[in-house]
């Protein structure tokens, strides 16, 4: 297992740095069973609850179809106050318990009828520091919230359904045990017929009907994390960090091996914890892991029976994923949450204390109702794969991670080598492995280039100046992603330059498959250094090609592609016609495609980025179309033909298939608009056009009536961090679905779309 927060312990014993690790994650567990800043409602009525980040402690609340059971803003009940800001939270079957803030009363609402308090009288006027929901019960520890107290005497009661299927509080002996009524506890969980408690003194007590089916037993450790699911509970020990479970062996079969887990949360079927060093999440038991989110880590989490919504660290969003069912079914809202419960103690060593600045709200001065009281939550020691530890844990601020690709010196270059080393390009794919051999060849790419602009760019400059092409505009530079110094080529207006067969092959190695860029329907995509230094991209055009394109076609494409001059456009550069060859030079593009990034495991490009590359193509489509006669029409448009030069600037390319002046052109042209629709639907959700792993595997078919419903929340990527305003992203999404509508006259046209997106892109402001 990974030592927690490593880095805060040098210079200590073993054994201090195990006694500090019994203060750490006291209330940890955020799931099934327990009480923590977000929490799951299970079975028919399953929703989800958490605490808000605003600083009032509000509740929000979502579920199946993005149906909302919060509770109400004030309640009928006499002993309930007026507003109601929640200090922790609970769900169970069709219901969800919370400790009021201001009062640490408990209160307890259904899903269909939330203002109703399933509170028996008799307990409303005490004071709990800790409450748990089962199927149907509930148990709370007496005591106020926020006096530090570390034990106390349980309560339970039952809640019970109804003929008319709603929900009411019973009292009853099935959840008194005489032997456990007066123990004093520190943790209590609940699940299908029991609960359970940590004795103060170390210890693990159960209790009600089916308690004896866990077999529970002369347990006398003292855990830092309890958790429970419908019929089985998990700890982890105070001292070693190791996981202990009790009950339905497969509910928490083949845990992580060799992970510090510190938080817990459970489902029907599953567990799920939150790693110690790098914060991500791992679930085990009855599940599909091919849901867990693999990009982000989080600070809190909790479990329904077969889904999972956690916080996420990074935006404090919420993230939410299934176990055997449609991820389709939960929408969580673009709401800010707790990181974790407010407290009146100090954070104690291994933890920090939430700084609510870095959010950027203005007036938010505090998540918490009290400006006394703050959130601790544990550190991070270490970063996930493709980021290094830029700036450790301090008492303010967990440990800050940064992308390897902007790694600038040697306190990170051991960290990020190990992304190269031969067992880790194994496992990446080719684009990886291609994007580091560009990286290792810049600098002297760069140098090459430099000498060569400095004998051959006041020409260009001057001739171009004499011509009517387009200059090249400034593209804009995201800050968020790898800006290597890469050797960028000035474009050539009017004729091609023409090229020997010989200098093609020399440049490319002999065509060899490691110089392989990609390839298509037309044939190759190559990278070429020329004998003066400059890098480019060669097509060459397959035999069947060939075999279909005569020379006069193969001049009249070269007559209309030498038309281009754009910003955004990859412009040709010159030809070969050699030996029965068809050879085209282009600009080349260092930070590959669109498709790379959103689909091939290349880094995950900001939204900030995705607006500029989203309206960057809409630009260079109405530049096709409106602006060059007769215009062009694409025909192809798709993600894999969006490049990205070395400004990240987005250059639409593939045009082996332009095509001019066809007596269905207009019919093309709308055609080129659905297309792009589609392009911004994967910039949006990060999904492949079509994904047969998704139903409906088409990508409008599952998009556009979300957000035809007003959900387009739903589509918006989760694997990146959300910018703090989203409604340049609702706009995005607004655009798409006029663009891939069913009814070609219907589509906006381009020139209308890219002013629409320019527009974004300027108002917009992306955090």
């Amino acid at each position: 297992m990974q030592v927690l927060c490593a880095h805060s312990f040098r210079g200590l014993s073993s054994s201090v740095f195990l006694q500090l690790l019994l203060f750490l994650c006291s209330s940890c567990a955020y799931g099934f069973g327990t009480m923590g800043p977000i929490s799951a409602s299970f079975g028919k009525y399953e929703f989800f609850c958490a605490i808000d980040a605003s600083g009032k402690q509000d509740v929000i609340c979502w579920g199946k179809n993005n149906t909302s059971s919060a509770p109400p803003s004030s309640s009928s009940s006499a002993s309930v106050t007026d507003s109601s800001p929640m200090a922790a939270l609970s769900g169970g079957e069709g219901f969800m318990c919370g400790i009021l803030a201001n009062t640490s009363q408990a209160y307890c609402w259904s899903a269909t009828k939330p203002a109703i308090d399933l509170v028996p009288p008799a307990y409303q006027s005490y004071a709990y520091w800790q409450i748990a929901a089962g199927k149907s019960h509930v148990c709370a520890i007496r005591g106020s919230y926020y006096s530090n107290e570390d034990f106390g005497i349980v309560d339970c009661w039952e809640i019970v359904r109804t003929a008319d299927d709603s929900l009411k509080w019973k009292q009853s002996d099935l959840y008194y045990d005489q032997s456990t009524s007066n123990l004093a506890l520190n943790k209590v969980v609940a699940g299908e017929g029991f609960s359970c408690g940590a004795v103060r003194d170390g210890g693990l007590v159960c209790w009600g009907p089916t308690s004896a089916s866990l077999g529970v037993s002369n347990v006398s450790e003292n855990f830092s994390v309890l958790v429970s699911g419908r019929s089985s509970i998990c700890g982890l020990l105070n001292v070693s960090g190791d996981l202990k479970c009790w009950g339905d062996a497969d509910s928490f079969a083949d845990p992580p091996d060799g992970a510090r887990l510190i938080s817990l949360s459970a489902g029907a079927r599953h567990y799920c914890g939150i790693r110690a060093d790098n914060h991500r999440v791992e679930c085990w038991g009855s599940f599909n892991s091919s849901v867990v989110p693999k990009g982000s880590g989080f600070m809190a989490i909790a479990s329904s029976d077969y889904s999972t919504c956690g916080v996420r660290e990074e935006d404090l969003l919420i993230d939410c994923w299934m176990v055997n069912a449609s991820t389709a079914e939960f929408d969580p809202p673009l709401e800010l949450s707790s990181p974790g419960l407010c407290s009146s103690s100090s954070c104690s060593q291994g933890e920090f204390a939430f700084n609510v600045s870095i959010l950027n709200e203005p007036g938010l001065t505090s998540l918490c109702v009290r400006k006394d009281l703050r959130i601790c939550s544990p550190c991070g020691s270490n970063c996930s794969e493709g980021f290094f530890l830029s700036s450790p844990c301090t008492e303010n601020s967990d440990r800050v991670c940064t992308a390897c690709s902007l790694c600038q010196n040697s306190s990170c270059w051991d960290v990020c080598r190990l992304e190269s080393s031969p067992d880790a390009v194994h496992k990446k794919s080719w684009h990886h492995l291609r994007r580091l051999l560009i990286i290792i060849g810049s600098a002297t790419l760069g140098f090459l280039f430099i000498m060569t602009c400095g004998c051959i760019l006041p020409y260009l400059i001057t001739k171009k100046e004499s011509k009517s092409g387009t200059a090249k505009a400034e593209q804009p530079v995201d800050p968020n992603v790898d800006l290597h110094s890469f050797p960028s080529t000035t474009s050539c207006p009017g004729m091609p330059q023409i090229f020997r067969l010989s200098e093609l092959k020399d440049a490319t190695n002999g065509f060899k498959e490691f110089n392989e860029l990609g390839r298509g329907s037309y044939g190759f995509v190559y990278k070429a250094v020329l004998a003066d230094g400059r890098v480019v991209a060669v097509k060459r055009a397959n035999a069947a090609t060939i075999i279909h394109t005569n020379n006069r076609d193969f001049e009249m494409e070269l007559e209309i592609l030498c038309k281009i001059r754009h910003c955004n456009i990859v412009n040709l550069l010159g030809y070969c016609a050699e030996m029965g060859e068809r050879l085209l030079v282009y600009e080349y593009m260092p930070h590959s495609t669109l498709y790379d990034h959103l689909h091939g495991g290349l880094s995950l490009l900001s939204w900030s980025l995705r607006l500029k590359i989203s309206m960057q193509t809409a630009k260079g489509l109405e530049y096709l179309q409106k602006e060059l006669a007769p215009p062009i029409v694409h025909k192809d448009l798709k993600s894999s033909n969006i490049l990205l030069d070395s400004e990240w600037g987005a250059r639409i390319s593939d045009f082996g298939l332009l095509t001019s002046g066809d007596k269905d052109q207009i019919a093309d042209v709308q055609n080129d608009v659905y297309n792009f629709g589609i392009v911004l639907l994967e910039i949006l959700s990060g999904r492949k056009a079509y994904d047969g792993d998704f139903m409906p595997p088409n990508i409008a078919e599952w998009a556009v009536p979300l957000i035809k419903r007003g959900k387009a929340a739903a589509i918006i990527d989760r694997s990146v961090p959300l910018p703090r305003i989203v409604e340049p992203l609702l706009k995005l999404a607004d655009i798409a679905e006029l663009a891939v509508r069913h009814n070609p006259s219907e589509r906006p046209p381009m020139s209308d779309i890219a002013s629409w997106l320019e527009q974004i892109v300027k108002d917009g402001l992306i955090l």
